[in-house]
Formats: C-alpha cells, sequence, structure tokens
C-alpha cells in the first residue's frame, strides 16, 4: 500500500545519535538560533530536553530551523516541527504545514512519514496523541492516503488509541482519493473500537459518495445519519445537493432545497447553496429556473455573490437575453449586495468572454458616461480585447476616457505593454510616445516579449530618447 521513498531523507545516512553539525557562534541570541544550537549538540530523543529552552516558538523561528535543517538534517526538522506542534502555548497554522511540506518535499518523498515514526519507535521516544495528529495533518496537507492509513496502524505500537479526529483525517483523504471503500471501512471501524461518526465524518463520506457518481450510497448514508441521531446541517444537506446537481439530477435537488427551507434553523440553505442549484441549471440552459431559484433565495433573505450573478449573466448572454440581464442587474442591486457598477463589471466581462466585443464596448462606454467605475478585470480585459482584434487606436481612446474617470491605475502592466505594442506596430507614433512617457512616469513595467518590437519602433521615431529606460526590462521604467 506504501509508496516508496525518493530518496531518503538525509538525515539517516548519518543518524541522529551520530550527527555532528557545524557549531554557531558563541553569542545566542534569536530563538531559532537557540533551537538550532540545542538540536546541533543533543543526539537521539532530543524532544526530552527541548522543552527547557526559554525561548518564544512562533511560526518565524520554526520556519527558520526547519529551512537550517533542510540541507541535510531533514528528519531532525521535520521531528523539531512535529514537537513544536505540540507545545502548550503554540498551534501550528495550515500555512506552516503547507510551508514544513514544501521545504521537506514531503509530496514528493511520502516515505519521510513512515520514517519519522520508525525514528521515534528506534530512539524509543515518548510519543503522544498530539505528536500523531501533527504527523497526520502533514498527511493532511501532502494528501498521502496511504500513509496516513499507516500511521493510524502504527498507533497501537507506541499504546495509543486512535480517536474520532485522527479517523476523519484518514477517512477524508481516502475520500479525496475516491477510495470509498476503504473510507467506508474506516468508519465502519469506528463503531468497533467504541468511537462515534461525528459531523465531520458523515460530510466527507456523503461528498466523498457524491465526487464519485455513488449517489445512492450518498442518501442512504444520509438517512443513516439521521437515524443515529446526528442531524443534518446545512453543510450536509448543501453536499448532497449539490452531489444531485452535479449528476444532473435537477429535480432532486429541488425537493432537497424545499426540505432545507420548511426545515429552517441550521438547515437553512445558504448562499452556497442556492449557488450550486442556479449553476446547475445554467449549465444545462435553464435559465427560466436558475432565475426562479434566484428568486426563492432573494425571498428567504439571502442575497447572492458575485459567483451567483455570474453565473446567471453568463447564461442569459449567452442565449442573447441582454434586456433580461438588466432585469437581473436591477433585481440584485435592489437586494443591496451589490453595486450597479459591479454588476455591469460582471457584464461587461461575460460580453467578452463570449466574444461579444461590440456589445461589451458599448456598455462599457455608457458606464463611464453614467459616472460608474468599472473594476479593474474590465478596463483590462477590454483595453486587452481590443488590442488583440487589431484596434489599438480605439484601445488608447478608451484608456484616455478610463483616465478621466479617475480609474487608469486599475490597468496592469500587461495592459500597457499590449496597447503600447499594437499603437507601435500599427505606427501611431504620437499616441505611442505619450502612452510610452506615461508608463515611465508612472514606473510601470514594460512586459519583456514587448521591448524589442517596441524599441526597434522608437529607433525609427523622434522618441529614441526613451530607448534607455525602456530597455531596463524586469525594473520600472
Amino acid at each position: 500500500m506504501l509508496r516508496s521513498s525518493v530518496p531518503r531523507l538525509a538525515s539517516l545516512s548519518v543518524g541522529l545519535s551520530t550527527c555532528k553539525f557545524s557549531t554557531l557562534q558563541p553569542a545566542v541570541t534569536s530563538s531559532a538560533e537557540q533551537f538550532y544550537a540545542h538540536l546541533q549538540n543533543h543526539g537521539a530523543n532530543f524532544e526530552k530536553t527541548l522543552a527547557s529552552i526559554r525561548a518564544k516558538i512562533d511560526p518565524s523561528c520554526i520556519s527558520k530551523v526547519l529551512r537550517r535543517c533542510s540541507v541535510d538534517r531533514s528528519l531532525l526538522g521535520l521531528r523539531f516541527f512535529i514537537w513544536a506542534g505540540t507545545h502548550s502555548t503554540y498551534r501550528h497554522s495550515g500555512h506552516m504545514y503547507r510551508q514544513a511540506c514544501e521545504i521537506f518535499w514531503i509530496h514528493h518523498n511520502p516515505g519521510a512519514i513512515l520514517e519519522v515514526l520508525e525514528s521515534y519507535r528506534a530512539d524509543e521516544c515518548s510519543v503522544n496523541l498530539k505528536t500523531v495528529k501533527v504527523v497526520l495533518n502533514l498527511c493532511k496537507e501532502a494528501k498521502l492516503a496511504d500513509e496516513a492509513f499507516w500511521v493510524l496502524r502504527r498507533m497501537g505500537d507506541f499504546n495509543l488509541g486512535a480517536d474520532t479526529v485522527s479517523y476523519n483525517v484518514v477517512i477524508r483523504l481516502f475520500c479525496q482519493k475516491g477510495d470509498m471503500a476503504t473510507a467506508g471501512m474506516l468508519m465502519r471501524e469506528m463503531g468497533l473500537v467504541g468511537l462515534r461518526p461525528d459531523m465531520i465524518t458523515f460530510v466527507e463520506m456523503i461528498k466523498g459518495f457524491c465526487n464519485v457518481g455513488e449517489l445512492e450510497s450518498a442518501c442512504m448514508l444520509f438517512q443513516d445519519m439521521k437515524e443515529q441521531g446526528c442531524i443534518p446541517n446545512t453543510v450536509v444537506f448543501s453536499t448532497l445537493l449539490d452531489g444531485y446537481c452535479r449528476s444532473g439530477s435537477l429535480e432532486r435537488g429541488l425537493e432537497l432545497l424545499t426540505e432545507m427551507e420548511k426545515g429552517g434553523g441550521d438547515c437553512s440553505p445558504n448562499v452556497v447553496t442556492y449557488t450550486s442549484v442556479i449553476q446547475s441549471f445554467c449549465n444545462q440552459g435553464l435559465v427560466v429556473k436558475a432565475l426562479a431559484v434566484l428568486d426563492r433565495m432573494i425571498n428567504q433573505g439571502c442575497p447572492p455573490n458575485r459567483v451567483t450573478v455570474r453565473a446567471l449573466v453568463d447564461c442569459l448572454c449567452a442565449k442573447g437575453r441582454l434586456e433580461e440581464v438588466d432585469e437581473l442587474i436591477d433585481k440584485v442591486v435592489s437586494c443591496g449586495s451589490f453595486s450597479i457598477a459591479d454588476c455591469n463589471s460582471s457584464l461587461i466581462v461575460s460580453l467578452i468572454g463570449l466574444g461579444k466585443l461590440e456589445e461589451a464596448e458599448r456598455r462599457f462606454i455608457r458606464m463611464l458616461s453614467c459616472k460608474m467605475r468599472p473594476d479593474g478585470m474590465t478596463c483590462n480585459m477590454i483595453i486587452r480585447e481590443l488590442c488583440s482584434t487589431g484596434r489599438p487606436f480605439d484601445a488608447f481612446m478608451l484608456f484616455r476616457e478610463i483616465e478621466k474617470a479617475g480609474c487608469s491605475a486599475f490597468i496592469g502592466s500587461n495592459a500597457f505593454s499590449e496597447l503600447l505594442m499594437g499603437l507601435t506596430k500599427l505606427n501611431h507614433k504620437e499616441e505611442a510616445a505619450t502612452l510610452a512617457r506615461l508608463m515611465l512616469d508612472r514606473g510601470i513595467r514594460l512586459q519583456a516579449p514587448y521591448v524589442d518590437n517596441v524599441v526597434k519602433f522608437l529607433k525609427n521615431s523622434e522618441e529614441s530618447v526613451l530607448i534607455p529606460e525602456l530597455t531596463k526590462v524586469g525594473k520600472p521604467l
């Protein structure tokens, strides 16, 4: 079941008990230096004495120690990371788990997990449930289902029994892997060892069954959950409902949505629930039904979010029903969750994505004339799209209008570079010089792919004085 490590951790080649580390300067000041110095002078089972160090444990300190150990003492560094995670005054964040996995390449070297536990056994270290949970969380971050399973099975070697949290980590990993047979076996095993599946267990299992298309199994588990006295909440309902929608069982999804609305309380549908149904109807082109769900959503006091609106706008635009888009915008704005500028920006992005540039341009100009401020994505997209369709002069004129509206700060270096390239390519000398000087004044970078062509153009113009600055690729112009 387990994969072999590639390569083995460098620290194993010398062994913890015989490691000789380079010494630090006598004056140890920072927390990281204190811990690292201690690790250098203590071999096997160094965890026993680490607690004696009066130094602050924080992410910065831990990160520095890990990086120093990563060169040739990976096992030592991993054990320090695990020890720190069990400290009474500190708890690893998700970011720190990601960092540890990256520093020690655990994704590519899953055998590191096995080697850590084997080193604990060989050194006769004291291992508690907290220790194992940190190891399991490393497996979770690196998505190592087989290694997590192995850790679960080795807990008995340290006279430890797994708790519900430990089982949930391993079950989740197998669900993500799509191995529902192993996940189901572990869930049944929980009952045999005196543990009860909790809400997290059921959510992960139901999500796993839905992801592999086993909706009947998901429904059966949903019913079992209620029979066992574990009342489904919004997350459970939404997970099952999303499974129905993704499988195309939209009518069954609507029935479940109705059940949630009637249940209320902890079962009330939220924005994620409604959006899942709306997206599914939109994906099948059933925009009328999608809009009906939006009405239900608003009536339930649940305002739509950006994802909801974008799904509906995309669907209506694809069908050419632009008048209804305007009605949709009015409805969403009246809910108070979006400004009219946000909605129109989403509409323009959708139109550009569907290749309806003329309509997108018309609405963009209307926004500016109505004193509405389009967002950054919209400004950049329309400039770049006009350039890509051979209309850099129009893009430049539109940029001028964006400037007047006070939105030019939204324009990024890619859009500026493409616009300058387009102007030079079509020999718009005056506009190109104006834009180049503006970029220099604002410290905007000219992207590398465009430098040669722009410089070639400037050499043949009266603006060759700009070349020294424009050739500073990767530096502010």
